[in-house]
């Protein structure tokens, strides 16, 4: 059995354009009919079903959690989780750089796969479509999602922080980026003029890398 149908059969969705579906499976780096324009379509459209279901299971949670919720469940960690368990990187195409540094178990690589999967599924099938696929892929973790253990992420705390005690908000700049574009390491300082705090985070991307310093300027201010 070929890769396609058996992951059509895991994400519980037959196409109809099943070259949308080999589309949203080749990275950039095979072809330049690649799955980039597909997992645009598919980040929007996963956080925008994401919210609609929190909000229906949610009724009573605030925006502030609510946005905090969605964020965990369509983060890049998130996604590749759910991309290891359709073993999405053995349909992927790749190019033979990736190939050799094992691009197909790169979380990044296969998030945005399965962002693209969505996209997919949403221009062949229309909305209601995406959305059966996504409330099947996050079947376990909708009913099992505990809002109340949700915590803030370093960049709301310290923010909050911050603005309880009337300071400015910190300052983020990227001093470095390093690697080739598909593999990219960002450096981001964190500056906290009025508590003479500077921090240094790294990461696959400048949010990641924000978090980073963001996290060490918290453990400061508590130390």
């Amino acid at each position: 059995m070929s890769a396609l149908p058996v992951l059509q059969t895991r994400i519980g969705y037959s196409f109809t354009q099943p070259e949308l579906l080999q589309q949203a499976l080749t990275h950039r780096s095979f072809s330049a009919s690649n799955n980039e324009r597909l997992e645009f379509l598919g980040d929007s459209v996963l956080n925008f079903i994401i919210a609609h279901q929190l909000f229906n299971l949610f009724p009573d949670l605030p925006e502030g959690d609510l946005s905090r919720l969605r964020a965990k469940l369509v983060k890049e960690a998130s996604l590749a989780e759910i991309a290891i368990s359709l073993n999405l990187g053995d349909a992927l195409k790749l190019g033979e750089g990736e190939l050799k540094s094992a691009g197909w178990r790169r979380p990044s690589i296969l998030a945005d796969a399965l962002e693209a999967i969505v996209g997919a599924v949403y221009l062949d099938g229309g909305f209601a479509a995406a959305e059966q696929v996504v409330a099947f892929l996050y079947r376990e973790t909708l009913t099992t999602i505990n809002p109340k253990a949700i915590d803030k992420d370093a960049k709301s705390q310290l923010q909050e922080y911050l603005q309880s005690k009337k300071m400015d908000l910190p300052e983020y700049q990227v001093s470095a980026i390093e690697g080739e574009a598909h593999a990219q390491t960002f450096t981001v300082q964190c500056f906290i003029k009025k508590l003479n705090i500077t921090t240094m985070g790294a990461g696959t991307s400048r949010r990641v890398a924000e978090q980073q310093a963001a996290k060490l300027a918290m453990e400061r201010i508590q130390s």
